[in-house]
């Protein structure tokens, strides 16, 4: 297969919300309570709800920055990338990156809508995430047909509307959610609490696809305040690795064949031995734990559930057979850190090697448009949907990277390097708690 024959599905990537976003879709009543973006005096843009307000948006949206400009974090609109947040520009950026499809995870309301948890009024937070999803599913994704697979946040504090929104936005064509990869560490119930029945029913029943993300429950450590942030952002997709085994044990998996779990921006290289270690756990320990899976190994359970993405896992790809080749989809993260654009096809290309057509076809597009309802050819023609085919809709798109000025830089606490503890506490500066309004 050649480069510009790839057809390229990303099952993680992230928007930068507008800042103009509610205005269609809050009832005129209720506009002026709305959350409502400001700029401040500094010329960062934030958001503001209630009596919260939180900033825009750091290491979230460096794309098209110069690498060594990345610690100069973006906190307004003018300091990102136009793609990050405007839809026609976001089509011109896919395109010219060859990807097709694309999942946007949310970024002020956090990946998993937890920004809301904390809301005073249940009553009008319920209906601001109604119209989150309305932007999200209507304006977002509905603007540019065949190009998005839309993803909803829901109102996790209360079982009974959480499976209402489901059920609301499935009808809309919605065929995933975004959970929190623990419950547990947000105050919600774990998983495995009855709790969440209704939702695992809810999901099952209209085929939606529970998409939980790195850092929405067990946040990515590092080692010491110490560490330097190359050791940080080097384990950090394995953070997810704890939760992952902790779904693996779901008993409502057993009750909902086709309930199935997508871990993004996980990774895929350290699968094959969680899914050995599982194993021996079964075999060995299955006497006295009393885990009972229904007569199947947890990779079994693992194949048949989870969905993983990868963005360059030359690793895991050759050891396809042991994670599960119809688990595996692509990630291009745009437009966060680890985004290669606008190189992705030439990243992925490498990666493949070795692989059949077949397989790169799975990995690429057709496990991603199985397991989230997703029919572009439909609406596209296949034909217009590969690398080459895009890349010839963007010869006007400039991709050479720029210094957008502005953001914090980081204020080293040893001067010899950066480390974990420095740009922790930048990012949540800038993006990752709520401060008080100026």
């Amino acid at each position: 297969m050649n480069l510009d024959d790839l057809i390229i599905v990303s099952v993680d990537d992230h928007v930068i919300e507008p800042p103009h976003m509610f205005e269609k879709h809050m009832p005129k009543e209720l506009a002026h309570l709305a959350p409502r973006n400001e700029e401040f005096p500094d010329g960062s843009h934030r958001w503001i709800y209630e009596d919260r307000v939180i900033a825009q948006i750091g290491l979230n949206a460096v794309v098209g920055r110069h690498p060594e400009d990345y610690g100069c974090e973006p906190n307004s609109y003018q300091q990102m990338r136009k793609g990050t947040w405007d839809l026609n520009a976001r089509v011109d950026d896919m395109n010219v990156n060859g990807i097709l499809g694309s999942i946007c995870f949310g970024s002020f309301v956090y990946f998993d809508g937890s920004f809301f948890f904390k809301a005073k009024d249940k009553a009008l937070t319920n209906r601001v995430v109604q119209a989150y999803n309305d932007w999200h599913i209507d304006e977002w994704c509905g603007s540019a047909p065949g190009r998005f697979i839309p993803l909803a946040i829901l109102p996790l504090w209360d079982i009974d509307l959480t499976v209402a929104e489901v059920k609301r936005v499935a009808k809309k064509g919605c065929h995933t959610i975004s959970f929190c990869d623990n419950p547990a560490t947000k105050g919600l119930p774990a998983i495995h609490n009855a709790y969440w029945e209704p939702l695992w029913k809810a999901c099952a029943d209209h085929n939606i696809v529970i998409s939980t993300h790195i850092g929405t429950g067990s946040e990515p450590p590092f080692a010491s305040d110490e560490s330097p942030i190359a050791a940080w952002i080097t384990s950090m997709p394995m953070a997810i690795s704890n939760s992952a085994a902790d779904w693996i044990y779901l008993t409502a998996l057993q009750r909902y064949p086709n309930l199935k779990i997508s871990l993004a921006e996980g990774g895929v290289g350290w699968i094959p031995y969680l899914l050995e270690r599982a194993d021996f756990t079964q075999r060995h320990h299955g006497p006295w734990t009393n885990t009972n899976l229904g007569g199947k190994l947890p990779s079994e359970v693992f194949r048949e559930h989870f969905l993983t993405c990868f963005i360059e896992d030359k690793f895991g790809l050759k050891n396809r057979d042991s994670v599960g080749i119809d688990t595996i989809c692509y990630e291009s993260d745009y437009p966060h850190s680890d985004c290669v654009w606008p190189n992705a096809p030439e990243v992925l290309f490498e990666s493949l090697a070795g692989m059949t057509d077949e397989e790169i076809n799975k990995v690429t597009h057709l496990n991603a448009m199985r397991e989230f309802s997703y029919d572009p050819f439909a609406v596209l023609g296949r034909e217009n949907c590969t690398v080459g085919a895009l890349r010839k809709q963007a010869t006007h798109v400039d991709t050479s990277p720029k210094s957008y000025g502005g953001g914090r830089p980081i204020e080293l606490g040893d001067p010899r390097r950066v480390t974990a503890l420095d740009v922790s506490k930048m990012y949540e500066a800038n993006q990752g708690k709520e401060v008080e309004p100026a």
